[in-house]
């Protein structure tokens, strides 16, 4: 549909319009981020606590392992003073040299078992500075989740009135369009929002870049409701091109 049976509507009041439902599309934006950024802010939270719980369960695991190394130890030191005072009494050479070897098949072994634990001990020290630092992020981010979410709600009730406010000026101007044509722009408004409005640039629709003809701008410069044969915008002339 080209035109609507030549009903007359005026360049400046599409115009106004437009800008109107643009500044509806920048608000609803504005007002749809708010809970976005909120929703944001939650998934650092959640991380960060994650990563609180991940680095207390490596320092958890640490320490299990550090403390059955330890317990292996104290288990095998024990066992060394036993097959120590075996190796006093021993009946023959052939088990004095059994319990001596295996004394110091143990003492070796303890060796071993106190590098790891000095090692485990160290590793410990590494993961509770990790928790510190981890635990140290979860707080920040808490904080600045906290500041956010009041900043937000700050701005929700700002962009809520400033969205009553140009809504009511939209109707003011909606009751201002012919009722021949009202029930069609409201449908096209609904579904399309500012995209239902193009203005004319260089002799194309603004919308969809469809080329006009010498008639659609003829028709426009006369002040006759045309819509794009292309995407049905509602045409106007924009500023520097008023007819």
């Amino acid at each position: 549909m080209s035109s609507a049976s030549k009903i007359e509507i005026s360049t400046e009041l599409l115009r106004t319009l437009h800008r109107i439902h643009r500044q509806l599309t920048d608000l609803h934006s504005r007002i749809d981020r708010g809970p976005r950024q909120i929703k944001a802010g939650e998934t650092l939270v959640a991380k960060a606590t994650a990563d609180v719980e991940s680095a207390r369960q490596a320092i958890k695991a640490a320490k299990v392992t550090s403390d059955e190394k330890q317990l292996q130890l104290a288990t095998r030191e024990a066992r060394m003073k036993e097959l120590q005072a075996k190796l006093n009494t021993a009946a023959s050479n052939r088990e004095f040299n059994t319990l001596k070897d295996q004394i110091a098949a143990d003492e070796q072994a303890n060796l071993v078992q106190s590098d790891e634990i000095f090692e485990a001990l160290e590793q410990i020290d590494v993961l509770e500075k990790a928790l510190a630092e981890a635990e140290a992020e979860l707080k920040k981010q808490q904080s600045e989740h906290t500041v956010r979410v009041k900043e937000v709600e700050s701005k929700q009730v700002i962009l809520k009135d400033d969205l009553a406010g140009v809504e009511q000026q939209l109707a003011a101007y909606e009751a201002k369009i012919p009722a021949a044509v009202l029930g069609d722009y409201k449908r096209i408004t609904s579904a399309k929002g500012e995209d239902a409005l193009a203005p004319v640039d260089e002799n194309s629709c603004g919308g969809c870049y469809q080329t006009l003809t010498t008639q659609h701008i003829e028709t426009l410069r006369m002040s006759v409701l045309m819509r794009c044969p292309n995407c049905n915008a509602f045409l106007y002339f924009p500023e520097n091109l008023s007819p």
